[in-house]
């Protein structure tokens, strides 16, 4: 379980640098999740013919995996969407919402009861951003896809967690970003009608911040979170995943002095997700205390 949460927010840190990359990276968020997810899908093919694995996985998994992938995609899309319309802060703000969304989304997959604590943290998330929607309408249009970004980003974790029962997490990643490539490359040309780029091509800085992007935060960050997710559930990774604009927005404060256009509801709505975080690892040290006081017990019985 130690060992689950470090891997968790390991890769939550690397996250963290993803809204930084998106507003350094000059092209449309179409073209950059295209481009992220061409050069990951390479990297992770490399890798994957490289070790050779034995392992093989049915055909109806891969049809469910790349499903999944198609969701990542769109999650990505309307994340780095968010962002352009609004900015670093406020784009990571709203990705905050998915534990809020997860709570509600976990059981009806999964079918278990619905966790009101689990609800409750989320719903002071969705406050939270309520919060500067209202002091700042400015930010709408990039509140709303960043809320839909949100919604689309509790599905593939909650999905994956049954396909991790069965496929290792390597093959998911794989076959689930190359579900997302191929899915975004038949989208895009239609996606380009609707939301014309300023340019088509990379330049040079661009391509360092895909490369970043890609290999340390995709890759690794996504192969860290997987593995986290065997042992934790989906509310537990998505609600540490709070912590992401934790690190975004400090990095955007520092690079982009974006502190300079916040404002007091920023603030309050930030605190509000700051608790809300606090208050689930609070819940969770309890639950786990009192596992412990519990084993003793059965053992010596």
């Amino acid at each position: 379980m130690k060992k689950a949460f470090i891997q968790l927010h390991i890769a939550v840190l690397l996250a963290g640098l993803t809204g930084v990359l998106g507003k350094i990276i000059t092209l449309n968020e179409g073209l950059l999740v295209w481009y992220r997810l061409l050069l990951t899908s390479l990297a992770l093919w490399v890798i994957y013919l490289f070790r050779r694995p034995s392992s093989s996985i049915a055909g109806k998994d891969i049809f469910h995996i790349f499903g999944i992938g198609a969701i990542a995609a769109l999650h990505w899309v309307a994340f780095y969407g968010s962002i352009k319309y609004s900015n670093v802060s406020v784009g990571l703000l709203c990705f905050s919402a998915v534990g809020f969304f997860t709570a509600l989304i976990e059981p009806l997959v999964l079918r278990h009861r619905v966790d009101f604590v689990e609800l409750l943290l989320g719903l002071m998330v969705i406050a939270g951003i309520f919060l500067i929607f209202q002091v700042d309408p400015s930010y709408k249009t990039g509140i709303i896809i960043g809320l839909v970004s949100s919604l689309l980003g509790s599905l593939f974790p909650v999905l994956n967690k049954r396909i991790l029962q069965r496929v290792p997490t390597g093959t998911v990643t794989l076959y689930e970003l190359t579900g997302g490539f191929l899915f975004l490359s038949i989208l895009l040309p239609f996606y380009l009608m609707l939301a014309p780029a300023s340019k088509l091509l990379p330049d040079w800085k661009d391509w360092i911040g895909l490369l970043v992007l890609s290999l340390a935060c995709t890759v690794l960050a996504f192969s860290l979170s997987m593995n986290a997710l065997k042992r934790l559930s989906a509310f537990t990774v998505n609600l540490s995943y709070n912590l992401e604009p934790v690190y975004g927005i400090l990095l955007a404060f520092v690079l982009f002095r974006e502190d300079r256009y916040m404002h007091g509801g920023f603030y309050t709505g930030f605190a509000l997700i700051i608790l809300s975080i606090g208050l689930q690892m609070l819940r969770m040290w309890r639950r786990k205390q009192k596992q412990g006081a519990v084993r003793p017990l059965a053992k010596s019985g």
